[in-house]
């Protein structure tokens, strides 16, 4: 009906190519125009203004003899003001981007190597946008955005530089592990001999009290009975102190049979034994 009437409806981001006997009339905005096809015009076709995207997936191969395939994405769009060249000048844009993608990855990922690929996409996105910006701006196109959105090394490439990762934290953490009983037998060492010091402390302090205790009741013994020397009375709580010990012994439910000679004389020698020790740590403490 609209070619009827000679009326055409153009879209709002698009915009119409007409002609006029074959040839080029003009550029018609979104809205309703009058096309009177019985004066030769005509629609030549549609132009697009919006934001278009176009996926490569391109295969090439790094430095290091590695096969890779690097996808980009390249967003662009049609000049409202150059809707002429873009629909005159180029038929097939996609394949022209896509064509020049192609060269500019083959020509820049070959010169790095595999980690140097990750590490340096976006300076690959940029080359590829400046190449396309350059290209395609005499075709009325504008290069919006170029980004690489992928690069994936062969499977068995991948694999491999998953064991590499993989077997590298391994030795990290083992290495962490090492330095960790490292630090916790140098505690214990430290503990164990800060334990023994305080240990030996104590047993002197014991002696040394056990000593003074003596002294005190020898010469309170001394002074309450005359005619007794500190031999008799050290001899006498010493052996008290053997019978008592020999009480616990007997007393204890958890103690094992002991075989000790027993006798008037043992008592003697046990006695004199004890004493000489303890006369030793006293001589050792002053």
């Amino acid at each position: 009906m609209g070619n009827l009437f000679c009326c055409v409806k153009i879209n709002q981001s698009t915009v119409a190519v007409r002609e006029r006997f074959g040839k080029y009339d003009d550029i018609l905005e979104p809205g309703c125009h009058c096309v009177p096809w019985v004066t030769g015009s005509k629609l030549a076709g549609l132009v697009s203004l919006r934001l278009q995207q176009l996926d490569v997936r391109c295969e090439t191969k790094t430095k290091d003899n590695v096969f890779v395939n690097v996808v980009a994405s390249v967003q662009y769009r049609v000049l409202a003001n150059k809707a002429y060249d873009a629909f005159y000048k180029l038929s097939n844009p996609r394949t022209q981007i896509q064509a020049y993608v192609f060269d500019v990855i083959r020509g820049t990922v070959p010169k790095l190597e595999l980690d140097d690929v990750f590490e340096q996409k976006n300076g690959i996105a940029k080359a590829v946008e400046e190449e396309l910006e350059k290209a395609m701006s005499a075709y009325g196109y504008e290069i919006v955005q170029t980004l690489i959105v992928d690069i994936e090394p062969d499977e068995h490439v991948k694999r491999s530089m998953n064991e590499i990762n993989a077997a590298a934290r391994m030795r990290l953490a083992t290495n962490e592990k090492a330095e960790a009983e490292k630090i916790i037998q140098i505690k214990r060492a430290e503990g164990e001999a800060e334990s023994k010091y305080l240990s030996g402390l104590g047993i002197a302090r014991q002696r040394q009290a056990i000593v003074d205790g003596l002294r005190e009741s020898v010469i309170g013994f001394s002074v309450n009975v005359p005619g007794t020397t500190a031999k008799d009375v050290l001899d006498m709580v010493l052996i008290t102190q053997y019978f008592d010990t020999m009480k616990e012994i007997g007393a204890s439910s958890k103690s094992s049979a002991v075989f000790i000679p027993h006798g008037p004389g043992t008592v003697h020698d046990v006695a004199t034994q004890i004493r000489d020790g303890l006369l030793q740590a006293s001589h050792q403490q002053s």
